[in-house]
């Protein structure tokens, strides 16, 4: 979208002549400064639809200067509304302005120019009656995109049809579509669970990976960014796949596209036990378990058997891994 800063109002050029002060002197005010184009978050939004019907904002400028040493109006600074988890960029650098997660959160991403200067400003001993004043500021112009993350805590990651969506379902009040035919998540779901009336955290479930998913194949790899304000990672496998496999092609993908979100802290959930008998379970837990390193837990999200343990040990590893400086910022 294109933004552009209102323009500050340019200076005035006038004399004060009042009864009894036939010779008041310059009395040009200043221009009011432009107005600027801020972004601030709306925790009541959660798209960014809006913006694709309301292609280019721009503030208002500022009013020029007046006499009698009056000053312009300061332009109305323009406030977009975005919802949480909105990340802007500039356009033609790819740089980014601002990163706005709490509610209240704003950025400037144009500022507007600064006011002229009138004559009143030029007086000296030597220059009595200046007819001198300067033009207000061009405001900032400028191509921006705006991005749409997820603020999640916890985030899902999987093949399609590992039970991702009936996970979050399970654990949450969250009502993603479910259904037996792959990629029935086309848009990511975020859902949030509260272990105590102190505790709780925000889990978020993301379209199913396939391999070569780095390279564009499939759909999971266009919402993995929205994973990378997670801290902890939930791996669900299905029982009634090769877990094994399904894990390293998971692994793979996430670690092409971020090699510091797949190291980050991680969990495995083999799902879907009702399907498969328990010792085999057992056994690809144990694989699983001396192969990554990582805690293994045994679900049913279907029949919610096994949840409390895996929540539990989310709730542990959230606390003991403090976020990083620059994340917990934004969370």
């Amino acid at each position: 979208m294109y933004v552009q800063a209102g323009k500050g109002g340019d200076g005035a050029v006038a004399f004060l002549r009042e009864k009894f002060r036939p010779f008041g002197g310059p009395a040009g005010g200043d221009g009011g400064r432009g107005g600027d184009v801020i972004l601030e978050v709306d925790e009541g939004l959660s798209t960014l639809l809006d913006f694709k019907y309301q292609p280019r904002l721009i503030a208002r400028d500022g009013e020029p200067g007046r006499g009698k040493q009056q000053y312009g109006r300061d332009g109305d600074a323009l406030v977009v509304r975005v919802p949480p988890g909105t990340i802007a960029f500039d356009e033609p650098s790819g740089g980014m302005l601002a990163d706005l997660v709490l509610p209240g959160a704003s950025a400037i991403v144009a500022h507007g120019g600064g006011g002229g200067r009138g004559n009143m400003h030029f007086v000296s001993p030597t220059r009595r009656a200046p007819r001198i004043a300067t033009p207000g500021g061009k405001g900032e112009q400028r191509w921006i995109r705006l991005e749409l993350r997820l603020v999640a805590e916890v985030g899902l990651v999987g093949l399609p049809n590992a039970g991702k969506s009936t996970l979050l379902a399970a654990l949450t009040a969250a009502r993603p579509k479910i259904a037996l035919y792959p990629f029935t998540t086309l848009t990511p779901n975020l859902g949030r669970i509260r272990i105590s009336d102190e505790e709780a955290f925000s889990i978020a479930d993301v379209p199913g990976l396939i391999e070569g998913a780095h390279r564009g194949h499939g759909l999971g790899i266009r919402f993995l960014r929205h994973l990378k304000r997670t801290r902890v990672l939930v791996y669900v496998l299905a029982l009634d796949s090769d877990p094994v496999r399904d894990f390293e092609v998971v692994r793979r993908e996430v670690a092409a596209f971020d090699d510091e979100m797949a190291s980050r802290p991680a969990l495995i959930a083999l799902n879907k036990d009702d399907l498969v008998a328990a010792q085999g379970a057992k056994e690809c837990a144990n694989i699983l378990r001396s192969r990554t390193g990582s805690e293994v837990f045994v679900i049913s999200a279907r029949e919610q058997r096994g949840l409390g343990p895996l929540v539990t040990a989310v709730g542990r590893i959230l606390k003991s891994h403090s976020a990083e400086p620059d994340v917990a910022a934004r969370l």
